[in-house]
Protein backbone atom coordinates (compact mmCIF):
# COMPACT_ATOMS: atom_id res chain seq x y z
CA UNK A 1 0.00 0.00 0.00
CA UNK A 2 1.29 3.25 -0.75
CA UNK A 3 0.50 6.17 0.82
CA UNK A 4 0.21 9.75 -0.77
CA UNK A 5 0.49 12.08 2.42
CA UNK A 6 2.07 11.41 6.16
CA UNK A 7 0.11 10.89 8.64
CA UNK A 8 -0.30 13.51 11.36
CA UNK A 9 -1.25 11.20 14.26
CA UNK A 10 1.42 8.34 15.21
CA UNK A 11 -0.27 6.13 17.73
CA UNK A 12 2.60 3.48 19.23
CA UNK A 13 1.60 -0.05 20.35
CA UNK A 14 3.01 -2.87 21.41
CA UNK A 15 3.29 -5.09 25.01
CA UNK A 16 5.49 -2.74 28.41
CA UNK A 17 9.00 -2.86 27.58
CA UNK A 18 8.66 -2.84 23.90
CA UNK A 19 9.70 0.63 23.76
CA UNK A 20 6.71 2.75 23.44
CA UNK A 21 7.32 5.72 25.59
CA UNK A 22 11.38 5.79 24.28
CA UNK A 23 10.45 5.25 20.73
CA UNK A 24 7.78 8.05 21.30
CA UNK A 25 9.19 10.85 22.66
CA UNK A 26 12.05 10.80 20.74
CA UNK A 27 10.10 10.70 17.51
CA UNK A 28 7.84 13.57 18.79
CA UNK A 29 10.85 15.92 19.65
CA UNK A 30 12.62 14.62 16.06
CA UNK A 31 9.83 15.79 14.18
CA UNK A 32 8.85 18.89 16.88
CA UNK A 33 4.89 17.02 17.33
CA UNK A 34 2.74 17.09 20.41
CA UNK A 35 3.62 14.17 22.76
CA UNK A 36 1.37 12.17 25.10
CA UNK A 37 2.55 8.97 27.24
CA UNK A 38 -0.86 6.80 27.41
CA UNK A 39 0.05 5.79 30.54
CA UNK A 40 -1.27 9.67 31.48
CA UNK A 41 -4.38 8.87 30.61
CA UNK A 42 -5.42 5.88 33.28
CA UNK A 43 -7.20 6.66 36.10
CA UNK A 44 -6.07 6.28 39.89
CA UNK A 45 -7.71 2.79 40.04
CA UNK A 46 -6.06 1.35 37.30
CA UNK A 47 -2.91 2.45 38.16
CA UNK A 48 -3.20 0.68 42.00
CA UNK A 49 -4.30 -2.52 40.20
CA UNK A 50 -1.40 -2.80 37.55
CA UNK A 51 0.73 -1.93 40.66
CA UNK A 52 -0.59 -4.99 42.67
CA UNK A 53 -0.21 -6.87 39.76
CA UNK A 54 -4.15 -7.50 38.72
CA UNK A 55 -4.84 -7.20 35.49
CA UNK A 56 -7.03 -4.92 33.56
CA UNK A 57 -10.08 -5.84 32.25
CA UNK A 58 -11.99 -4.10 29.48
CA UNK A 59 -14.38 -2.32 31.88
CA UNK A 60 -11.42 -0.70 33.04
CA UNK A 61 -10.00 0.12 29.52
CA UNK A 62 -12.94 1.55 27.84
CA UNK A 63 -12.51 4.75 29.97
CA UNK A 64 -8.69 5.00 29.37
CA UNK A 65 -8.84 4.50 25.67
CA UNK A 66 -11.80 7.09 25.35
CA UNK A 67 -9.24 9.69 27.09
CA UNK A 68 -6.23 8.50 24.26
CA UNK A 69 -9.09 9.03 22.25
CA UNK A 70 -10.57 12.16 22.79
CA UNK A 71 -6.77 13.98 23.18
CA UNK A 72 -5.60 13.00 19.81
CA UNK A 73 -9.24 14.53 18.24
CA UNK A 74 -8.27 17.75 20.34
CA UNK A 75 -4.76 17.60 18.06
CA UNK A 76 -6.68 17.16 15.18
CA UNK A 77 -9.36 19.62 15.94
CA UNK A 78 -6.43 21.78 16.17
CA UNK A 79 -4.83 20.63 12.69
CA UNK A 80 -1.33 19.93 15.34
CA UNK A 81 0.34 16.68 14.49
CA UNK A 82 1.01 14.53 17.38
CA UNK A 83 2.00 11.19 19.13
CA UNK A 84 0.64 9.15 21.53
CA UNK A 85 1.61 5.40 23.20
CA UNK A 86 -1.07 2.81 24.47
CA UNK A 87 -0.62 -0.70 24.71
CA UNK A 88 -3.74 -1.49 22.22
CA UNK A 89 -3.45 -5.19 22.70
CA UNK A 90 -6.68 -6.20 21.39
CA UNK A 91 -8.02 -5.22 18.22
CA UNK A 92 -11.02 -3.90 19.49
CA UNK A 93 -9.00 -1.76 21.28
CA UNK A 94 -7.54 -0.41 17.91
CA UNK A 95 -10.53 0.16 16.37
CA UNK A 96 -11.88 2.02 19.00
CA UNK A 97 -9.20 4.67 18.79
CA UNK A 98 -8.87 4.85 15.20
CA UNK A 99 -12.35 4.68 14.69
CA UNK A 100 -12.83 7.34 11.55
CA UNK A 101 -9.40 8.49 12.25
CA UNK A 102 -7.92 7.86 9.00
CA UNK A 103 -4.78 9.99 9.53
CA UNK A 104 -3.91 7.87 12.69
CA UNK A 105 -1.29 5.89 11.60
CA UNK A 106 -0.65 2.38 13.77
CA UNK A 107 3.22 1.87 14.61
CA UNK A 108 3.45 -2.11 15.94
CA UNK A 109 6.61 -2.31 18.32
CA UNK A 110 7.32 -6.25 18.19
CA UNK A 111 10.03 -8.16 20.10
CA UNK A 112 9.87 -11.65 21.78
CA UNK A 113 8.57 -12.34 24.62
CA UNK A 114 12.22 -13.08 26.03
CA UNK A 115 13.87 -9.68 24.63
CA UNK A 116 10.57 -8.04 26.32
CA UNK A 117 11.05 -9.84 29.59
CA UNK A 118 14.77 -8.43 30.21
CA UNK A 119 14.04 -5.09 29.23
CA UNK A 120 11.52 -4.93 32.09
CA UNK A 121 14.13 -7.24 34.36
CA UNK A 122 15.86 -3.83 33.64
CA UNK A 123 13.76 -1.09 34.04
CA UNK A 124 13.41 1.23 37.33
CA UNK A 125 10.32 3.07 38.62
CA UNK A 126 7.55 1.68 36.59
CA UNK A 127 4.54 1.09 37.94
CA UNK A 128 4.36 -2.11 35.25
CA UNK A 129 5.42 -5.11 37.06
CA UNK A 130 7.50 -7.78 35.20
CA UNK A 131 4.63 -10.09 36.36
CA UNK A 132 2.15 -9.33 33.80
CA UNK A 133 4.14 -9.51 30.86
CA UNK A 134 2.68 -12.84 30.56
CA UNK A 135 -1.00 -11.41 30.35
CA UNK A 136 -0.17 -8.86 28.03
CA UNK A 137 1.23 -11.61 25.52
CA UNK A 138 -1.78 -13.47 25.83
CA UNK A 139 -4.23 -10.96 25.44
CA UNK A 140 -1.96 -9.43 22.18
CA UNK A 141 -3.92 -9.76 18.90
CA UNK A 142 -1.34 -8.69 16.52
CA UNK A 143 -2.37 -5.72 14.65
CA UNK A 144 -3.37 -6.87 10.55
CA UNK A 145 -5.23 -5.79 7.61
CA UNK A 146 -7.11 -2.99 7.77
CA UNK A 147 -5.61 -1.49 10.91
CA UNK A 148 -2.78 -0.48 8.51
CA UNK A 149 -0.26 -1.38 11.44
CA UNK A 150 3.93 -0.51 10.25
CA UNK A 151 5.74 -2.99 12.33
CA UNK A 152 8.94 -2.15 13.84
CA UNK A 153 11.12 -4.92 15.26
CA UNK A 154 12.09 -3.71 18.17
CA UNK A 155 15.42 -5.97 18.64
CA UNK A 156 17.08 -3.05 16.29
CA UNK A 157 19.24 -0.18 18.07
CA UNK A 158 16.60 2.44 18.88
CA UNK A 159 18.37 4.85 16.16
CA UNK A 160 17.60 2.62 13.62
CA UNK A 161 13.66 2.26 15.29
CA UNK A 162 13.42 5.63 14.96
CA UNK A 163 14.70 6.38 11.25
CA UNK A 164 12.87 2.85 10.17
CA UNK A 165 9.66 4.89 11.71
CA UNK A 166 10.18 7.84 9.82
CA UNK A 167 11.14 6.35 6.79
CA UNK A 168 7.76 4.20 6.76
CA UNK A 169 5.77 7.22 7.63
CA UNK A 170 7.41 9.00 5.04
CA UNK A 171 7.71 11.68 7.72
CA UNK A 172 11.39 12.29 6.35
CA UNK A 173 12.66 11.28 2.71
CA UNK A 174 15.20 8.20 3.45
CA UNK A 175 19.25 9.40 3.16
CA UNK A 176 20.40 6.85 1.11
CA UNK A 177 18.80 6.69 -2.59
CA UNK A 178 18.84 3.04 -2.28
CA UNK A 179 16.02 2.69 0.48
CA UNK A 180 12.78 2.27 -0.76
CA UNK A 181 9.07 4.11 0.33
CA UNK A 182 7.25 0.96 1.45
CA UNK A 183 4.45 2.24 4.15
CA UNK A 184 4.06 -1.69 6.26
CA UNK A 185 5.79 -3.79 7.14
CA UNK A 186 3.43 -6.83 6.56
CA UNK A 187 4.41 -10.17 8.26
Amino acid sequence: MVETKPPSILLLMGVSGCGKTTTAQRLAKRLNWAFRDGDSFHPCTNVEKMQAGIPLTDDDRWPWLDAIGAWIDELRAAKSPGVVTCSALKRIYRLRLLHNRHDVRLIYLKGSQQLIADRIARRRNHFMPPTLLMSQFAALEEPRGAERPIVIDVSMPPNRVLERILTLTRLHEPRDAGVGHAMVDEQ
